[in-house]
């Protein structure tokens, strides 16, 4: 079994790959890290560089988690798109980091947690980030 995070290089991404890798940890299981992108625009500042995937990598070799890197893109959805790895990897647990957002934020976006909370077929961990951390 695995276990499944949605990842994105701010400080919410972060906070959940901390706390995802701990569970790997703990439950002795692959970590599967997701970072998706609809691919409806030139930039897209959820969706890593290539020098956060390596500090990705690197961490995670440092604290011997076995992991795995999927990088979907241009798959519509972002929350079918981490829906699907999580099936696909027949994940025990997916791991989100969660913001705050206006009401209308939400109306006119959506809200991608919402949709992972409701819809994923498996236990859904939300983690907050700590309110001091910075986004890079």
């Amino acid at each position: 079994m695995t276990v499944v995070v949605g990842f994105s290089s701010d400080r919410h991404g972060r906070a959940a790959l901390g706390h995802a890798a701990a569970e790997a940890g703990l439950r002795r299981q692959r970590l599967v890290v997701v970072n998706a992108s609809r691919g409806d625009a030139y930039v897209d500042t959820h969706f890593a560089a290539e020098s956060d995937v390596a500090a990705l990598h690197a961490e995670l070799d440092r604290l011997g988690v076995e992991h795995e890197v999927v990088r979907p893109v241009g798959g519509g959805d972002v929350a079918e798109q981490v829906i699907g790895v999580v099936r696909e990897h027949r994940a025990e647990l997916l791991v989100i980091g969660v913001r705050h957002r206006s009401a209308v934020g939400k109306l006119l976006l959506g809200s991608t947690a919402q949709r992972l909370l409701l819809d994923c077929p498996c236990p859904v961990l939300a983690v907050k980030a700590d309110e001091h951390d910075r986004d890079v």
